[in-house]
């Protein structure tokens, strides 16, 4: 019974198109904004803020990028850490060569270099596509891996390759604790899901989609298939570079080339196979469930087999990691193929039916 929408009528077109037509869903939206930035704050550990929320906001800007690019224009990458990469050493690059230059101004150029990158190797993507289109982008991943473990320039000629970042701030605000470093990574995750959210229910949102459904149909209409998948992967790029620059700067603060392996590419996808392909909520639901869930193993596996007189050592548990994700995987592909999105959508359908069976 609460959420309806009887009596919100729309008396324009503006109020028909917004984001978010019903009042239950912008008051929701609200209430969570507001917890995030005023509650969790005041609440929330530095163990919380470190091993869990930080994580879990800079994947979820990843997976926003990954889901436009895959969920929305339907082009498969598994080169995204590769693009992770590119933007943290970019942002890395500019910070520390131009002396006095900004935190976000460095991680904008480092998502413009993951821009140019992500064009270079979505060109293929003119003349193929699946899984041809995929072993394109992973060559990205693996040629990422040897320009930054081997080309010294892009790591100011370190012999180990690991490059380091301190003394960050913004508008004269230092980013050095653990609230400060949550706030800063959810205001920019706040302002490009609110961007990418309105990108997708634009006319160039709808060239991705209608790529997506199918590629021939959409270019006798008139769309251009160069154009759509170029400014996909374009989109994709930048924000997946935004977040390793934060990934790196913020979160790990001291990298090497490891940092962004082909694991990163494929937990990424994951993360929007899981949460839900072509939604941008469904990025982070996916993001929370392989942050979270390994976490959550950690602590309930040994804890199970304990119960049975039986101690799991860490090994153990990081197999057992893997084979958990490997069969969600494949049960999600099977029962659910839309992913856990799918399923919340389902849930909000009912409840506007409900208590009414039909």
């Amino acid at each position: 019974m609460i959420y309806r929408e009887n009596g919100q009528f729309k008396t324009s077109y503006r109020a028909d198109q917004q984001i978010f037509p019903i009042s239950q869903d912008r008051l929701a939206i609200l209430l969570i904004l507001a917890v995030a930035f005023i509650v969790v704050p005041a609440f929330a550990s530095d163990y919380l803020f470190r091993a869990i929320i930080i994580p879990f906001l800079i994947m979820s800007l990843a997976a926003l990028g990954v889901n436009i690019l895959v969920g929305y224009c339907g082009q498969i990458s598994l080169g995204s850490g590769a693009f992770m990469a590119v933007g943290a050493y970019g942002a890395y690059n500019f910070f520390v060569r131009l002396p006095g230059l900004p935190l976000i101004p460095a991680l904008i150029l480092g998502g413009l270099c993951a821009t140019a990158f992500g064009l270079l190797f979505g060109l293929p993507s003119l003349r193929v596509k699946g899984l041809y289109l995929a072993v394109t982008t992973l060559a990205a991943q693996f040629f990422s891996d040897w320009m930054f473990l081997r080309i010294k320039w892009f790591t100011l000629d370190t012999p180990s390759g690991s490059v380091a970042v301190s003394n960050l701030q913004v508008f004269g605000i230092p980013i050095e604790s653990s609230t400060s470093k949550y706030l800063f990574c959810l205001a920019v995750l706040t302002v490009i899901a609110l961007m990418a959210k309105n990108l997708v229910r634009s006319a160039i949102g709808r060239e991705w989609m209608a790529i997506r459904d199918m590629d021939v149909a959409a270019a006798v209409i008139g769309i251009r298939p160069m154009y759509a998948k170029l400014t996909a992967f374009a989109v994709s790029s930048f924000i997946i570079g935004v977040a390793g620059a934060l990934w790196a700067f913020v979160y790990l603060g001291a990298w090497e080339p490891a940092a962004f392996s082909v694991d990163m590419s494929f937990r990424l996808l994951f993360m929007v196979i899981i949460g839900g392909m072509g939604s941008i909520m469904g990025s982070f639901f996916g993001a929370a469930f392989i942050v979270v869930l390994p976490i959550f193993l950690n602590q309930f596996l040994p804890w199970l087999t304990g119960l049975f007189g039986i101690t799991m050592s860490t090994a153990g548990v990081s197999h057992a990691e893997l084979m958990i994700f490997g069969g969600l995987i494949v049960w999600f592909l099977i029962v659910e193929p839309h992913g856990l999105a799918k399923l919340w959508s389902t849930g909000k359908q009912k409840l506007r039916l409900w208590p009414f069976p039909h």
